[in-house]
């Protein structure tokens, strides 16, 4: 048998927990291999048992579901975040985005769609439900006239060196998926969508130079 995708459940609400356990568990290439009830507990499980995916909620208690991301992942980079929650609001989304979360589902999502991001998230792929990426996609299209904060002025320049998310990442000593987040809020604060036009935004607005 192949290898089966293992799977820690981060979930407040032990019914909740109880449900997707036996959802998750009627797949055969998936493998239920713990269960969370606070983030703590999430961390020392994504920790001992090296899970796959943790699929995590985004309100927990004793460490936030954001938080509790950012930490398994500079523990296991290897360990991918699917969240799954009730809570869709900007701040949330961003918040998991920025931590290093590779994708984000609501609760009442259908299980057919619920297992298609389970395994596209083992592929390394990412997946957002529509509503989420549609927000996403509203926030990148809106134009603002907010300033760039310091750390976005940094990601611009890099961008403006031909720099590649990871090289920016690298460079800046930042996950991969937070230059990803910081170059959504530049597209939305410049009104454009496109690395090239941020750059040439960010020139014309004075934010960065060309060297």
């Amino acid at each position: 048998m192949t290898h089966r995708i293992r799977i820690v459940i981060a979930d407040d609400h032990p019914i909740v927990r109880s449900g997707l356990s036996g959802s998750l568990g009627s797949q055969p290439d998936f493998e239920v291999v713990g269960e969370a009830a606070t983030g703590l507990e999430a961390l020392d499980l994504a920790s001992t048992l090296d899970p796959d995916i943790v699929l995590m909620d985004i309100r927990m208690p004793e460490l936030d579901g954001a938080s509790a991301t950012r930490r398994i992942i500079a523990g296991n980079p290897r360990v991918r975040i699917l969240v799954l929650t009730t809570y869709a609001t900007d701040a949330d989304v961003l918040r998991a985005v920025e931590a290093g979360a590779v994708g984000y589902l609501l609760k009442d999502v259908p299980h057919d769609e619920l297992f298609r991001a389970v395994r596209a998230v083992a592929r390394g792929e990412r997946y957002l439900a529509h509503s989420v990426a549609a927000r996403l996609m509203q926030q990148m299209a809106t134009p603002a006239h907010e300033p760039l904060t310091n750390r976005e002025t940094e990601v611009l320049q890099c961008v403006a060196r031909g720099a590649s998310n990871k090289q920016i990442a690298a460079t800046l000593g930042i996950a991969e998926p937070t230059v990803k987040a910081h170059l959504v809020h530049i597209f939305g604060k410049l009104g454009v969508d496109s690395r090239t036009s941020a750059v040439r935004a960010g020139v014309e607005r004075g934010f960065i130079e060309l060297h």
